[in-house]
């Protein structure tokens, strides 16, 4: 009995993984730009699995990093967030990686900074499962 096995290779969907990607980050920026840190947190999976690494520390699972932003940012603080020089990088099916900038238009200060976001597909939609964000230097 002869048995053959054919390693099939998954069919990426590169195109439609940045749009549902971009359309995350899209929602993120306006609901922040509304100061809404709770709709801003929608793009995030909600889940204890959820990290977020900054400055010096990694926050874990979905309350904690709702806590670390409506500790850092208060409505008068948050100002009007900018996302650009995406590159969105579809790994599988349902995955994907995106590196871009971030920059904060505020008063008295323009904060911004780099960011590294791993996407995973579930049934709910795209959403980030870990945000490695970094600030410029002052």
């Amino acid at each position: 009995m002869l048995l053959i096995v054919g390693c099939g290779t998954q069919q990426i969907d590169e195109n439609g993984i940045r749009n549902a990607v971009t359309g995350v980050l899209t929602a993120q920026q306006k609901a922040w730009n509304e100061g809404n840190v709770e709709e801003f947190m929608a793009g995030y999976r909600r889940s204890e699995d959820l990290t977020f690494a900054s400055e010096d520390t990694v926050s874990r699972g979905w309350e904690a990093v709702l806590k670390r932003y409506k500790t850092k940012y208060t409505p008068e603080t948050m100002g009007q967030l900018n996302f650009s020089d995406l590159k969105i990088t579809p790994l599988s099916p349902d995955a994907a990686y995106v590196i871009g900038t971030w920059a904060l238009k505020r008063e008295p200060d323009n904060p911004g900074g780099k960011f590294t976001l791993i996407f995973r597909k579930f049934e709910e939609g795209w959403k980030i499962v870990h945000d490695h964000t970094s600030s410029r230097v002052k």
